[in-house]
């Protein structure tokens, strides 16, 4: 892979898109990792949404309410599991975003999606590139998001600022990617999807 230098713009999101790549999940650095057989998995879908800034292109990210009872204080995409009402993840994604941090749906360009992300607490989540149109304010959800945040995507499509790291989960020893950017700890799902999108524009 080559190493990704200067500012990215849609263009290279674009064409990064077309290319080819393989589903990941939360077993990729796991091989001995116990995977339950046939277990039905719950589809999510969730926003990677890029906005113009000082630095260029950047990924919207939020910090998780620190009272959750699921993932308290985690750095993630905003968007969640697929409801009834939603036609596809992309809907979903889209809809979790307006309640999540109040970005308007007509403000988003959708750009496609990356390989689905099977997670080990049993979701398949389907990854949405979006362009944000236009700067927006955020408004995080009470209860639900603590903090939004802007993390350029030149940090992110640099391979060299991802890490695997690992801990105790269950009594099971397990790796996984991190990519630190100042004082937020970005790992797990979150940053097993932007090292797929790095490793596209890698290509």
């Amino acid at each position: 892979m080559r190493l990704v230098t200067g500012l990215i713009d849609l263009h290279h999101i674009r064409a990064a898109l077309e290319k080819s790549s393989e589903v990941s999940s939360d077993f990729d650095l796991n091989d001995g990792a116990f995977r339950p057989q046939n277990r039905q998995l719950r589809p999510a879908g969730v926003l990677v949404a890029l906005q113009k800034g000082d630095a260029g292109l950047g990924v919207v990210l939020t910090k998780r309410a620190v009272a959750l009872k699921h993932h308290p204080g985690q750095i993630a995409f905003p968007g969640g599991k697929v409801d009834p009402t939603d036609a596809t993840p992309t809907h979903a994604a889209l809809r979790e975003a307006h309640e999540e941090i109040g970005l308007p749906r007509e403000n988003v360009e959708i750009l496609g999606t990356l390989p689905t992300h099977e997670t080990v607490t049993g979701f398949c989540i389907t990854p949405v590139l979006a362009h944000v149109r236009v700067t927006f304010d955020p408004k995080p959800e009470p209860g639900e998001v603590d903090e939004v945040f802007w993390v350029p995507l030149s940090h992110l499509a640099d391979l060299t600022s991802f890490q695997v790291q690992s801990r105790s989960w269950n009594g099971v020893h397990h790796k996984y990617y991190t990519v630190p950017f100042g004082p937020y700890y970005i790992w797990g799902a979150t940053a097993r999807i932007l090292r797929g999108l790095a490793e596209r524009l890698a290509l």
